[in-house]
């Protein structure tokens, strides 16, 4: 059995609404494994982008703990959180959130950067990712002059950009045609097999959530179905 990576244990997610408190998880239990790729699905309003924040180092439950590789995340402070998350979260957005003012090879070695890896590290690594996702002819364009399939590919390089434990993609496919999406899904799943990236996919959509090997099915803030899909 593969160590866990990530684990929460009696979650809970609280914010004030007014004076109305709103439980946006409620004592959630997951463990997800290293080299695993999992979906956390669920409807609007579920609780899912809750989870993804808080497994992302980007919030704090209000009660219960989380453990991103044995350390326990759920006390630390924001400078921390950053760290952490810089070092162990590549984040993939459905915005695909990259700056317009850079080049596809700046976006991607903007992550280094924060890590204090030297700059010709930086390049080598990141022209090394552009090519491997198919872009070693577009690494000198802005996102304007990419299409948002290849925008998405830029968006996978820089989230692997600081080799990270976790690649955390939010609807990674929601603003691309079906086929473009498949091909980005398809690269997921290659990340997975072939170099064990630990992948955790949050969605809403079944067919996507259908790629991963195991699905969390997330309602009113708790899961109601953990189930394997593929695999052993």
């Amino acid at each position: 059995m593969k160590s866990p990576i990530i684990q929460l244990e009696k979650v809970w997610k609280t914010y004030k609404v007014g004076e109305a408190p709103v439980h946006a998880l409620q004592g959630v239990n997951l463990e997800i494994h290293r080299g695993e790729f999992i979906a956390i699905q669920g409807p609007s309003g579920s609780g899912k982008s809750t989870a993804m924040n808080l497994i992302g180092c980007l919030d704090i439950p209000t009660q219960g703990a989380i453990y991103l590789d044995g350390q326990n995340i759920s006390e630390l402070s924001e400078s921390d959180l950053a760290q952490i998350r810089g070092r162990k979260i590549g984040f993939i957005f459905q915005k695909f959130n990259l700056i317009e003012t850079l080049t596809a090879l700046e976006n991607v070695t903007l992550p280094m950067i924060f890590q204090g890896i030297p700059e010709q590290e930086q390049l080598k690594r990141a022209k090394k990712l552009l090519e491997q996702f198919g872009l070693g002819d577009r690494m000198h364009h802005k996102p304007n002059q990419l299409s948002g399939g290849q925008q998405q590919r830029v968006a996978i390089a820089r989230s692997l950009a600081v080799e990270p434990a976790v690649i955390l993609a939010d609807e990674p496919t929601g603003n691309l045609d079906s086929k473009t999406g498949h091909d980005v899904m398809k690269f997921l799943r290659e990340l997975n097999t072939k170099e064990h990236k630990t992948i955790v996919l949050v969605t809403h959509d079944d067919e996507l959530a259908r790629h991963a090997d195991r699905i969390a099915f997330l309602k009113d803030g708790t899961i109601v179905k953990d189930i394997k899909v593929r695999g052993g």
